[in-house]
């Protein structure tokens, strides 16, 4: 990426955003699924996420599943990077297969965001628009949560945003 163009999507990252969230206190919970790394910077980024939202979609429901909803986790940052897990919460003591990762999202306080839309659209431009905001954001673990539903292009979604 030339200097230039980081330094454009810096100062973009930068403006003021205001969306609306409360602030929640969250148990850990358990999330079992799909990871894989990857970054805000990385051109492969959105085939990366969408590959392990297309993979999760030929699972058969597993035993030890909490509920009807979705996980779309982001943990383990290290700058710009981060590991991605789609999956969903399950209840402690699960068996996990093998070819899938167990990962906790901590207890602690999380901004929520709540979202009505379609599931790659209003997610990707809440993103956009929480890497702009000014939150005092603790990088720990975010995610979203995807409401029961079939509806793809008009769903219910929560997004947590770990913060102090």
């Amino acid at each position: 990426m030339s200097y230039l163009l980081f330094y454009t999507l810096y100062i973009k990252y930068k403006e003021e955003i205001d969306m609306k969230y409360e602030i929640e206190m969250l148990k850990e919970k358990r999330v079992v699924g799909f990871c894989q790394r990857t970054g805000n910077q990385n051109e492969d980024m959105p085939a990366v996420i969408g590959g392990l939202w297309k993979r999760w979609e030929t699972v058969s429901k597993l035993q030890g599943r909490k509920n009807e909803k979705w996980i779309g986790m982001y943990t383990n940052y290290e700058g710009m990077e981060y590991d991605v897990i789609v999956g969903y919460e399950i209840e402690k003591g699960t068996i996990v297969p093998t070819d899938m990762t167990e990962k906790v999202i901590p207890a602690g306080k999380y901004a929520k965001f709540v979202l009505h839309g379609d599931v790659v659209k209003t997610v990707q431009q809440a993103w956009a628009d929480i890497w702009k905001m000014n939150l005092e954001r603790t990088f720990v673990c975010d995610f979203e949560e995807y409401q029961e539903g079939k509806d793809m292009e008009n769903m219910e979604i929560y997004i947590y945003v770990a913060i102090k």
